[in-house]
C-alpha cells in the first residue's frame, strides 16, 4: 500500500463517514499549495471554505500563535486575560458596533446569533415568551446543529435528526416580496447569508440586501448577515453586505477570522442588541481564549491594511472572466459569484461536480463539488495571478476532454 492508501485505509476504519473527501492525504502547505505524504503539489481552489483566506502557513498569523504559545493559551472566560480587550476592541471597531461575543466555530456563531435575537425579541421588542420567530432563506447553509439544521431545506442534512427546532419561517432566497409578507409582530430577527456559499456561490439579485435592511428597520426586525464564508475579504470587500452599502444589525463571523490556524467565530452586534446577556446565560470555555485572540487580532490587522480586499476584487475580476469565457461551450452551463469566489455549474454531459474535481486533482488542483454538478473556487486571496491561470488551465484541460 501507498503512504495514501495507508492513511485513507486508517480513516475509513476508525472514522465516522460523515465526510467523503476526495482521496488525496496533505502532509505540508504553504501560500496556495499543498503537498500530499506522496511528495506531490496541488494548488489550493478551495481555502477551508474560506478559513484559509490568508494562505496557509501564513508567517504573520504563525509568529502571533507562536508568540502567545509561549505565553499563556487558555484562561476560560472565569478570569480576565490580557489579550481579550483588544480583540473586542479592534474586531468591533471593523464591523462598525459596540460589541462582540466570541466563540469558536461558525455554528456556535450562528447558535449565538439565534439566542441573541430571541433574548433581545423578549427584553427590548416584548414578543410573548416562547413566539419568538426568525426568517430564513431556502437553500440556506448556517451550519450542522440540532437547531440550525431544523431550517435547513437540505434534506441530506436533515434527514433522521427530528424531533426539530421550531420558531423558524423560510422563505425563497432574494424574494423580498415573501420576505415582507412573513414577517408579522413575533419576527425577531431575518438571518440571510450575504452569498450563499454551500448552495453554489449564490449572489442575490441588485436591492435585495437594501430592501431586507430597509423592510427589518420599518418593522422593528433585527438583520442579521452571517458573513462566516463571505465575509474578511473574501468578496473584495471586507463584508459582502459592503458592496451594497449595507449595514445589519449584526455580523455572524468565522472560518477568517482564525486564519486557518485555531477556530474562531463572534458574533458583533449594538450594545442594545447584545447587552441582553447576563452573566451565567450564554457562554464557552474556549470562546476568546488568549491564542485565539491573538491570532485574530493580526488577521483584523491585516484586513485594516485593504489588501487582502484589493487582490480579492482584482484577481476575481480576472477569475470571473476566464471563467465566463467558458459558459456556452457545452461544458459550463452558469457561472455565479463575486469576487475571488465563483460558483461553476458543469453540464450534466461532461460529468458531476464529483467527477470534475476528482479530474482536476489528478491535474493537481484541489477544487469542492456541491449540489451535485456544481464546483465551487475559492482559492486562498494570496494566491498569485500566474498560479491562478494555471488552475484555471486545469480546468479548461479537464472540460475539453
Amino acid at each position: 500500500m501507498t503512504s495514501t492508501e495507508r492513511s485513507i485505509a486508517a480513516a475509513e476504519a476508525h472514522s465516522a463517514h460523515n465526510y467523503h473527501p476526495l482521496p488525496v492525504v496533505v502532509a505540508y502547505a504553504e501560500g496556495a499549495w499543498m503537498t500530499d505524504v506522496e511528495g506531490r503539489r496541488y494548488l489550493d481552489m478551495l481555502a477551508g471554505y474560506s478559513a484559509l483566506n490568508f494562505g496557509h502557513g501564513n508567517r504573520r498569523l504563525i509568529n502571533a500563535a507562536k508568540a502567545q504559545l509561549d505565553r499563556v493559551t487558555l484562561t476560560s472566560r472565569a478570569f480576565h486575560h490580557d489579550r481579550f480587550g483588544d480583540f473586542c476592541t479592534e474586531l468591533a471597531a471593523l464591523c462598525g458596533k459596540d460589541m462582540v461575543l466570541p466563540m469558536n466555530t461558525g455554528a456556535e456563531a450562528v447558535e449565538t446569533a439565534v439566542k441573541t435575537a430571541r433574548k433581545w425579541g423578549y427584553r427590548v421588542k416584548g414578543v410573548p415568551d416562547g413566539q419568538a420567530k426568525i426568517i430564513v432563506a431556502d437553500n440556506n447553509f448556517h451550519g450542522r446543529t440540532t437547531t440550525i439544521i431544523s431550517f435547513s431545506t437540505d434534506e441530506e442534512a436533515r434527514a433522521d435528526y427530528g424531533p426539530y427546532t421550531p420558531g423558524f419561517e423560510i422563505v425563497p432566497y432574494g424574494d423580498l416580496a415573501a420576505l415582507e409578507a412573513a414577517v408579522d409582530e413575533n419576527t425577531v430577527a431575518v438571518l440571510l447569508e450575504p452569498v450563499q456559499g454551500e448552495a453554489g456561490v449564490l449572489v442575490p439579485p441588485p436591492g435585495y440586501l437594501p430592501g431586507v435592511r430597509r423592510l427589518t428597520a420599518e418593522r422593528g426586525v433585527l438583520f442579521i448577515a452571517d458573513e462566516i464564508q463571505s465575509g474578511l475579504g473574501r468578496t473584495g470587500r471586507t463584508f459582502a453586505c459592503d458592496h451594497e452599502d449595507v449595514v445589519p444589525d449584526m455580523y455572524v463571523l468565522g472560518k477568517a477570522l482564525g486564519g486557518g490556524v485555531v477556530p474562531v467565530s463572534a458574533v458583533a452586534a449594538s450594545r442594545e442588541v447584545l447587552g441582553v446577556f447576563r452573566p451565567g446565560e450564554h457562554g464557552s470555555t474556549f470562546g476568546g481564549n488568549p491564542l485565539a485572540c491573538a491570532v485574530a487580532l493580526e488577521v483584523i490587522a491585516m484586513l485594516r491594511s485593504g489588501e487582502f480586499q484589493q487582490r480579492a476584487t482584482e484577481l476575481g475580476e480576472h477569475l470571473h472572466h476566464e471563467l465566463g469565457l467558458l459558459v456556452g461551450g457545452g461544458a459550463v452551463e452558469a457561472v455565479r459569484g463575486r469576487g475571488l469566489w465563483a460558483g461553476v455549474d458543469i453540464a450534466p454531459a461532461k460529468g458531476t461536480g464529483r467527477q470534475i474535481s476528482e479530474q482536476l486533482m489528478e491535474r493537481g488542483v484541489l477544487v469542492k463539488d456541491t449540489h451535485g454538478s456544481t464546483i465551487r473556487i475559492a482559492p486562498p486571496l494570496v494566491i498569485s495571478k500566474e498560479d491562478l491561470d494555471w488552475g484555471l488551465d486545469q480546468l479548461r484541460a479537464v472540460l475539453a476532454d
